[in-house]
């Protein structure tokens, strides 16, 4: 070893000796290197309006490059800090419609040089969500008719983004997201939990009678969750969350009151009732059926609470119409 290169390594070593004294070892390596590892994480996206899409990340970065599909034309972009991190906000040349689905390709840098590719889907924003209220909810199946749950529109609007989750399935992750549809107020949707006939499809257009899967009626528009798996049960929470997570309607459902709540099922009680978008105990839905479902009282205003539900009689089951007012009554 030269002289030189002694000098250097000592002086290297008692730099890093000094430095433990005040840090850790890896901090004190970063002070002498003048370098870091850590890599800035994506955090998740937001629309923010028509015109403007947030990307937020841990530690503030630049853009090297960003696509979108369907391409967006970019006016600017613009970075910024927030309370989490670091933002990058894309603003666009022309407003996008309501709930439209995109995905970004993107590609950030911090000053370290350190590089995160994201590729993200996302839709655009709705500002133009209807009033909705869950009128209809058919927890068991008996082929081929599966479990629904049917909506009622207050106002006039457009459907794009909003969330339909199950407590039993997941709160993470929705069972349906509404593709972007313009609907009239009074009017009556019917999410299917399951699809059976391949050919069933969304009716997002004028023609309400284009799905030909069972209980899809011509005068109501039909959604259709892929696959057969069970999403709704006899004890569970159903949600419809705007883009922010606003709870837009909410219903408890509870077989035995006397049963513990699994973790899945508390979480979507606190946040119904942390919304006051539910005020009292769960529906009693001992007693349904495939062909008694647990109905909505529609004569009646919205009380946020059980006082407003029943299971209606045998065979009086009415996916995407006004519900029945016979109501079981169970044996003694």
């Amino acid at each position: 070893m030269s002289k030189i290169t002694k000098s250097i390594f000592w002086g290297v070593l008692l730099i890093l000796a000094f430095a433990a004294c005040t840090c850790s070892t890896e901090q004190a390596i970063q002070k002498v290197l003048g370098t870091g590892t850590e890599t800035p994480v994506f955090l998740g996206v937001k629309a923010l309006s028509a015109r403007v899409i947030r990307f937020d990340f841990s530690n503030p970065v630049k853009v090297s490059s960003i696509n979108f599909d369907p391409p967006l034309e970019i006016r600017s972009i613009e970075d910024s800090f927030t309370q989490e991190g670091a933002a990058v906000a894309v603003n666009l040349t022309e407003a996008l419609g309501e709930g439209e689905r995109f995905v970004a390709d993107l590609l950030v840098e911090d000053e370290r040089g350190n590089t995160l590719g994201v590729l993200i889907s996302f839709r655009s924003r709705n500002e133009r969500m209807p009033g909705l209220l869950i009128t209809e909810l058919r927890t068991e199946y008996a082929k081929p008719k599966v479990e629904f749950v049917e909506i009622k529109t207050l106002s006039a609007g457009n459907l794009g983004a909003i969330r339909l989750f199950t407590a039993g399935t997941s709160m993470t992750e929705p069972v349906f997201e509404f593709p972007p549809v313009e609907v009239a107020a009074g009017q009556y949707l019917v999410l299917h939990l399951r699809t059976l006939d391949p050919a069933s499809v969304n009716e997002t257009g004028v023609n309400l009678a284009l799905s030909p899967g069972t209980e899809a009626f011509p005068d109501t528009r039909d959604f259709w969750v892929p696959g057969a798996l069970k999403r709704l049960r006899k004890t569970d929470a159903v949600l419809l969350l705007d883009q922010d997570g606003a709870v837009l309607d909410g219903v408890l459902l509870s077989e035995n009151p006397d049963t513990p709540w699994k973790e899945a099922m508390n979480q979507a009680a606190a946040q119904l009732t942390a919304r006051e978008a539910w005020l009292s105990p769960a529906v009693p839905t001992k007693g349904t059926t495939a062909t008694r479902t647990i109905c909505r009282d529609e004569t009646t205003a919205d009380t946020n609470s059980a006082a407003d539900w029943y299971i209606t009689g045998r065979s009086q089951a009415s996916p995407g119409k006004p519900n029945s007012a016979e109501r079981y009554a169970p044996e003694l």
